[in-house]
């Protein structure tokens, strides 16, 4: 106001600038609450409404205008204020439901160290088509990365349906193969519910027996497991089963890898959001050979791979990616030694 009282005074007397102070009302509505806009109304009709000032001289329906004008401002404010509250309201809550269905992976389960990393493809959301989790039971701890047919949004109930069988399964079933029957079945039963012949979903199960140096590895259509030793990654060979949903606890279970495991081996599951990511010149993300380059980040494997896909991608791979980096804590004689 005060710039433009002054560029007033500069100008000649026959141009008058005053009536740009009109539309100050309706830009204060988009910073400030209604009681904020309504002084910018109220300032702007003195400035007009009274010629001593030097700004202007607005009178009968000039001056009905613009107050007009802060009328509506103020309204505008008061509504945007109430919706702003309404949106932090609901996205509060609906961040709360997607934290309960996908919880941040701790740091420990058990011997198991874990570090995770979940980027849905939706642009807004927490949780898409991408699930994983890790647990302790009574037969160890286990883990499941799991890529269910679609993203984003759509494929949420698909995630909460597997997502509750993995946990219930975890403690009830005593071998691993079971689990993933289990997955199966549920996924078999919700598709038959919803007519929905197509529904499934490709997963890695791995199990850390109690006592054991060793990992147990079911995987049923899903990207192979890497293991990082002596920096040097490598995929983890195993029986590849069908995805879940097409049956695959009918007749057989699927067949289970074990793989001893040396101080320091990481175990690295992810989704296929990450390695089917191409760059400009459609080139696939090469994760299996960037995984040793990247493994000395002091930072971290997994955000150091996060930022390694999103540079190779220019902004992000456009599918949900799920990465979870699990390293065991080996009993040697001197006692428990971490990786």
């Amino acid at each position: 106001m005060a710039v433009l009282c002054f560029a007033q005074w500069l100008t000649p007397g026959n141009i008058e600038l005053g009536y740009f102070l009109a539309a100050l009302p309706a830009v204060a509505a988009f910073s400030y609450g209604a009681p904020g806009t309504a002084v910018f109304a109220a300032a702007v009709l003195l400035l007009l409404g009274v010629p001593e000032l030097g700004v202007g001289h607005a009178q009968g329906s000039d001056l009905a205008t613009v107050a007009t004008v802060g009328l509506l401002s103020v309204v505008i404010a008061w509504v945007r204020r109430r919706r702003d509250a309404q949106l932090v309201s609901v996205r509060t809550v609906a961040e709360a439901a997607q934290l309960a269905v996908l919880p941040p992976v701790p740091e420990r389960v058990g011997p198991v160290r874990c570090a995770g990393l979940y980027r849905a493809a939706q642009v807004g959301t927490l949780v898409g088509g991408d699930l994983y989790d890790v647990r302790a039971g009574p037969y160890g701890v286990r883990a499941v990365v799991a890529d269910v047919q679609g993203h984003g949004l759509t494929a949420v109930g698909t995630v909460v349906a597997l997502l509750g069988a993995f946990r219930e399964a975890v403690l009830d079933d005593p071998e691993l193969a079971a689990v993933a029957a289990r997955l199966d079945r549920r996924l078999a039963a919700d598709s038959a519910a919803n007519s929905s012949p197509e529904l499934f979903a490709t997963a890695v199960l791995l199990e850390f027996p109690p006592g054991l140096d060793l990992v147990r590895i079911v995987a049923c259509g899903h990207p192979p497991v890497l293991l990082l030793r002596d920096f040097a990654a490598s995929e983890v060979k195993t029986e590849p089963g069908p995805p879940l949903g097409l049956g695959l606890g009918r007749p057989a279970l699927p067949a289970v890898t074990e793989l001893p495991l040396l101080p320091g081996d990481r175990l690295l599951a992810y989704t296929d959001g990450v390695t089917e990511a191409r760059d400009s010149s459609g080139h696939f993300y090469p994760l299996a050979t960037r995984v040793p380059v990247l493994a000395g980040d002091a930072a971290g494997l997994v955000p150091a791979v996060w930022q390694d896909l999103a540079a190779f991608t220019r902004g992000g791979p456009r599918d949900d990616v799920a990465l979870l980096m699990l390293s065991l804590e080996q009993r040697l004689s001197g006692g428990p030694r971490g990786p």
